[in-house]
């Protein structure tokens, strides 16, 4: 079942239903995102069946411009660092060495979530030398989660997963966090894909922890990375969520991410595209190891009027969650 929500000048939209292909939609018979994960164990027969009229050739054409988020806001929006191979260049990249915690003891943060920014358009950003860049991951959407759930209770409270551009802003980073407290103003609003899928949708490539499928990013039309999603990724996401309700419960809705996805190939960081590598998914990655190799970073991070497409295809080729499609805009312009 693949669902996303429409644009209708009301703050949390029209929750709709769209077909498999994401050619049709029509709108769902549970009037919000939030209202259909609040009563998900009564609202998913009911939405199920009117995807199978969707799927008999029902619907209007789907437009994923005139889409917000899933959830245009969300009650929490905590965000992960499943694969510790990125957390390992930034900090080779700076000369500091790895906690061997890292390994075992999930890194996450608790993200903005009462403005995320639509997954087709311009997205508003103050200053280019802030550092923008994006970051391709993927996320889940759960039910309630109890606080102190283990791993494999987690498990059974995804609902919908989805992809995710973690937009950051590099160069306020290491001012934020040398103050000890976390991410702020570094961390601007986040974008979602316009599609948010239930598992059975992924089929084999879901394994109920992990998406085994590459996760592709271009920039201003060129492909920059498809490492695949499933590979490196040391915590999958019943354990983040475990993590995430150690000490306090998750209301339905709570979204949990991934962190950015970053492959090693070979023991080794990986290349880029033209050189024959899976590429990356956030500008930093690449930055840390032309950084680590030749002692300084040579690519730049993003421009006004750059734009992002992140999206990810199944083995047949054909895109599951519609794609992220957005614009570095000057705010105020």
């Amino acid at each position: 079942m693949k669902l996303a929500t429409l644009r209708d000048g009301s703050r949390d939209g029209r929750l709709l239903i769209v077909s498999r292909d994401l050619g049709r939609c029509d709108e769902a018979p549970v009037r919000t995102m939030q209202a259909a994960l609040d009563d998900w164990q009564s609202a998913e027969p009911v939405l199920r069946v009117a995807a199978r009229a969707i799927e008999a050739g029902g619907g209007r054409a789907f437009d994923p411009a005139r889409c917000l988020s899933p959830l245009p806001r969300a009650y929490q929006w905590v965000d992960g660092s499943a694969y510790v191979n990125h957390v390992e260049l930034v900090r080779r990249a700076r000369g500091a060495e790895l906690p061997p915690s890292f390994w075992t003891d999930p890194l996450v943060y608790q993200g903005g979530s009462d403005d995320f920014c639509a997954p087709v358009g311009p997205v508003p950003f103050v200053d280019e030398a802030h550092g923008i860049d994006l970051e391709a991951e993927v996320a889940v959407i759960v039910d309630d989660v109890a606080m102190g759930t283990d791993a494999h209770a987690a498990a059974d409270r995804i609902r919908l997963v989805v992809l995710v551009n973690d937009w950051s802003l590099r160069n306020l980073i290491p001012g934020e966090l040398a103050k000890g407290f976390g991410f702020y103003q570094s961390k601007p609003a986040t974008g979602f894909s316009p599609i948010a899928v239930t598992p059975d949708e992924l089929g084999a490539a879901w394994d109920g922890a992990r998406v085994h499928l590459p996760l592709r990013s271009a920039i201003n039309g060129i492909a920059f990375g498809y490492p695949d999603a499933g590979q490196d990724m040391v915590f999958g996401f019943p354990e983040l969520i475990a993590h995430a309700a150690r000490t306090r419960a998750l209301g339905a809705g709570a979204i949990v991410g991934s962190g950015t996805v970053s492959n090693k190939v070979d023991g080794a960081p990986a290349r880029p595209i033209a050189q024959g590598g899976p590429g990356y998914a956030c500008l930093a990655e690449v930055r840390m190891i032309e950084t680590i190799a030749e002692g300084a970073p040579r690519t730049p991070f993003l421009k006004f009027d750059d734009t992002v497409r992140i999206e990810m295809l199944d083995t047949h080729g054909r895109s599951i969650f519609g794609a992220i499609e957005q614009t570095v805009a000057r705010h105020g312009a």
